[in-house]
């Protein structure tokens, strides 16, 4: 079960515990288990990371792709790195309209096998997220939307200009904003972060200004060409703001739990 305390407020004690605001994801490919099972495989990483890094973050697809039973690995593995003390991101990416969108929010947000947080796709627009909105308000959960996205293909529609000067993923940060402002915390973050790939390093300090009080978590680290040094953008100046993460650097590595001791104090590192 999600505890009620906000997100947010739970990364940043599990961060400053940890000593790195970081997150190891979870993409697990076919030939690449060392002979393990998807089940053995994933508790092996998540054991390996535990003592080094706050939060994990599965990436669905590559459990859903094994219909009933990777669902049923993906629960299971759930509650193993809560029970590792890890905070879980549910790499959903999910989007639709009105009742699809409540079920996908009760299916991860909700229930014995809650992720902690879960990603979410905010292009249907503001009224396709209320629904995530109520259970992560609910539930102690985070949301983060994709804004600006890693993959190269992104700049060909996330950069387009609108009629008003702002870009597409100007305006997708605006409204990420303004539906976030009624979930500010404590912390002064709000549960409504925004999904910010390290690749994209020449919009970061803009979309950081542009969502000061949302919870960056930031792909795109490590293997796919983030570099740490990059990624301060991301940051407010006391060192908060961000969630880093690295995927294939660290769960592909011969020494995973060295290879994630590394990845958080390069990030750790840069915010000296």
């Amino acid at each position: 079960m999600v505890d009620m305390q906000p997100f947010a407020e739970r990364f940043f004690a599990a961060a400053n515990a940890k000593g790195g605001p970081v997150c190891v994801g979870l993409d697990p490919e076919p030939g690449k288990l060392g002979g393990r099972s998807l089940e053995d495989w994933s508790c092996m990483i998540l054991d390996a990371v535990a003592a080094h890094v706050p939060a994990v973050k599965i990436q669905l697809a590559c459990y859903e792709r094994y219909g009933a039973k990777g669902i049923e690995v993906y629960e299971r593995i759930v509650n193993h790195g809560h029970d590792r003390g890890l905070l879980v991101i549910a790499d959903a990416k999910r989007g639709d309209i009105g009742i699809s969108s409540c079920h996908y929010a009760a299916t991860f947000l909700e229930g014995a096998h809650a992720a902690d947080a879960m990603t979410v796709n905010g292009y249907l627009g503001a009224d396709a997220l209320e629904p995530y909105l109520d259970s992560a308000h609910q539930n102690g959960a985070g949301l983060f939307v994709l804004v600006r996205t890693s993959n190269p293909g992104s700049d060909s529609l996330q950069t387009l200009m609108l009629e008003d000067g702002r870009r597409v993923c100007e305006a997708v940060a605006d409204m990420v904003m303004h539906l976030g402002a009624e979930y500010v915390g404590d912390s002064g973050y709000s549960l409504l972060g925004a999904v910010v790939g390290a690749t994209k390093v020449h919009d970061l300090a803009a979309l950081r200004q542009r969502m000061a009080h949302q919870l960056f978590l930031v792909p795109g680290y490590g293997a796919q060409g983030g570099k740490a040094k990059d990624l301060r953008a991301c940051f407010h100046p006391d060192g908060r703001g961000a969630i880093i993460t690295a995927s294939r650097s660290v769960i592909y590595a011969d020494d995973v739990a060295g290879a994630a001791r590394r990845f958080r104090d390069e990030i750790a590192e840069v915010l000296q």
